[in-house]
């Protein structure tokens, strides 16, 4: 039962995303195993987004570790346990709170000793810069355990590099750039702090690779830079090749007018959808303090309210017309979101 609701969310989530960004680009270096125990390590710029596509992309069921905070509300609480999401409490959430991280940790032990996967965001928070954060310790120490406790474990870590062309933009594109398979049995032997140190660096320089890195001392500078060359920040490599050459060598996108079309479809989108909108325009975005959230509550506005919004539409019309409006109605609604984002 617990696979056929997995597999139902994640069609469900990526029909949503399927409408919600005008692009979707997956490259994986080498092949993701399927019976083997994998930690996924990716950057982290976008909240729930991020963790979203990680699930509809990577080929695995994944456990996420998630900031606990989230879970405050029972009912929510409930939902992300039901889709493998798993609190993890930090000094902000209260010391007495952070002991509960050691039942958590061992959960990720036991779940990598079934074959399973884990995923986490390495750099212990989120942020819409272009920049690689150093790692947190919290991943070398479920590394660890995980090898301490099953010596023949054979542990994947896999990189991975999210890039939005924007960011927090409706219709927008990204990018999921999947490193090649590393051993971490291969990485640790004797369970040092030395090895931690490694882990951290090396792991960070894979993600580095896979996305775009900006130095933070230079960051104002060189982002504005490459917005004004208008890079292509879906293909990360070109990105910082530019920036090792001192913006010599830069491929850059040609300059995109706006599209009468496209801004019509959406004005025809907005009179459609004119109540889910308001709410989200008006109640639900000025209460987001964080930038970094904005996109993941507009796509659960979109997998939430749309649907019953359109639902309730299609019923009042087949109830005064009959069925055949109804279904007609929805349909023309879905293709001008299509249109209006895909454009």
């Amino acid at each position: 039962m617990k696979n056929i609701w997995l597999h139902t969310v994640r069609i469900y989530l990526r029909i949503g995303l399927f409408f919600y960004y005008k692009k979707i680009v997956v490259v994986k270096e080498n092949q993701i195993p399927k019976n083997k125990p994998i930690l996924f390590l990716s950057n982290h710029q976008n909240a729930l987004i991020d963790a979203l596509l990680i699930a509809t992309t990577s080929g695995r069921f994944s456990y996420f570790l998630t900031r606990a905070s989230v879970f405050k509300k029972s009912v929510v609480s409930k939902l992300l346990h039901s889709v493998n999401m798993l609190p993890v409490y930090r000094i902000r959430d209260g010391w007495s709170l952070i002991s509960k991280n050691n039942y958590i940790f061992k959960t990720c032990t036991e779940k990598l000793k079934n074959n399973q996967a884990v995923a986490l965001f390495p750099e212990g928070n989120h942020h819409i810069n272009r920049t690689v954060r150093p790692l947190s310790k919290g991943f070398t120490r479920i590394i660890f355990e995980s090898l301490n406790t099953y010596t023949d474990l054979d542990l994947q870590l896999v990189p991975i590099g999210i890039n939005y062309q924007h960011g927090i933009n409706f219709g927008d594109s990204v990018a999921l750039y999947y490193g090649s398979p590393i051993s971490a049995r291969d990485m640790v032997s004797n369970f040092s702090s030395e090895e931690i140190v490694v882990l951290r660096q090396t792991m960070q320089e894979k993600i580095k690779n896979l996305t775009t890195h900006i130095n933070n001392d230079v960051y104002n500078e060189t982002i504005t830079k490459l917005n004004a060359l208008n890079v292509d920040y879906l293909n990360p490599k070109a990105v910082n090749r530019c920036i090792e050459t001192n913006f010599q060598h830069c491929k850059t996108l040609p300059k995109q007018s706006k599209s009468w079309l496209k801004q019509f479809f959406k004005g025809l989108l907005i009179i459609n959808l004119f109540l889910p909108f308001i709410i989200w325009k008006y109640y639900i975005k000025p209460k987001i303090k964080e930038v970094e959230f904005i996109a993941t509550f507009r796509f659960a506005i979109a997998i939430s309210l749309v649907p019953i919004w359109l639902l309730l539409c299609c019923f009042v019309l087949a109830s005064n017309f009959g069925l055949i409006y109804g279904i007609a109605y929805v349909l023309s609604v879905l293709i001008i979101t299509l249109l209006s984002v895909k454009l």
